[in-house]
């Protein structure tokens, strides 16, 4: 069965940022395809997977809190990230993605009346450890 993102957490390993998450992003990863036809080919071109696969990034928005003493960590170095997706109904051990990475990009907030403050980061994998996924387990 199918569940929501409630109690999913993000761990930042050695700059230890955290915040109020209202939205961690999906990883979405690529493999590119390397042409492989020959002007001997008909009908459809050919293609080959390559090699290696782009590790992929993800998003995440959480609510600003100026009177915090951390902010993302941009400037940091690559470090241990780790996602853990909720505890699922009869599961003792949470799924999760983790891997190395840093942040791509930051944001602050727009200020605006009658609107929550947030922020954004990009967190993009850098393919030294992973992103690599663990099921959850019972």
């Amino acid at each position: 069965m199918a569940d929501t993102g409630n109690t999913a957490t993000i761990v930042f390993g050695t700059s230890g940022f955290t915040a109020n998450y209202t939205r961690i992003g999906s990883t979405s990863q690529e493999r590119e395809s390397l042409e492989v036809t020959t002007i001997a080919t008909t009908g459809e071109k050919l293609y080959q997977p390559n090699d290696l696969i782009e590790p992929g990034e993800f998003s995440c928005e959480f609510h600003w809190d100026q009177s915090a003493s951390t902010f993302p960590p941009i400037s940091a170095v690559a470090e241990t990230i780790t996602v853990t997706y909720p505890l699922k109904a009869g599961e003792s051990t949470a799924a999760t993605l983790a891997g190395t990475g840093y942040l791509k990009s930051s944001s602050g907030p727009d200020l605006v009346n009658g609107e929550i403050m947030s922020g954004e980061f990009t967190v993009q994998w850098d393919g030294t450890t992973g992103p690599s996924y663990t099921a959850g387990a019972a």
